[in-house]
């Protein structure tokens, strides 16, 4: 992601603490390289943990990168769907809703 489609607030926090935004994505980098696991499934852990986590900004993020590695809205919902039995009921439909902010950048 290029800083210009980034919020905001992130974007300023790559500004004025570059190192640390550096860091922060070698880490991320690494910690994907690090297992079997292929890109698709990768990304939609990464969906279903921001969610499961109540991480409203780290949903869209994962939303966003998700739709890069060619996931569909389909698939991004389902994972929202599963969250219901687990997380519950109000849980998933937040999840739903942030998976579906058109306001962020995750329009299909």
């Amino acid at each position: 992601m290029t800083q210009k489609q980034l919020p905001n607030p992130a974007q300023n926090f790559r500004k004025r603490y570059p190192e640390v935004w550096t860091a922060f994505n070698e880490l991320g980098d690494r910690c994907h390289a690090a297992g079997p696991l292929d890109e698709k499934t990768r990304r939609l852990v990464k969906v279903a943990l921001s969610m499961g986590a109540a991480l409203e900004g780290a949903t869209h993020s994962a939303v966003r990168n998700a739709k890069k590695a060619g996931i569909t809205r389909d698939e991004i919902n389902h994972v929202a769907v599963l969250a219901v039995s687990t997380l519950g009921l109000p849980a998933a439909v937040r999840a739903y809703t942030w998976a579906s902010d058109r306001s962020r950048g995750t329009k299909s």
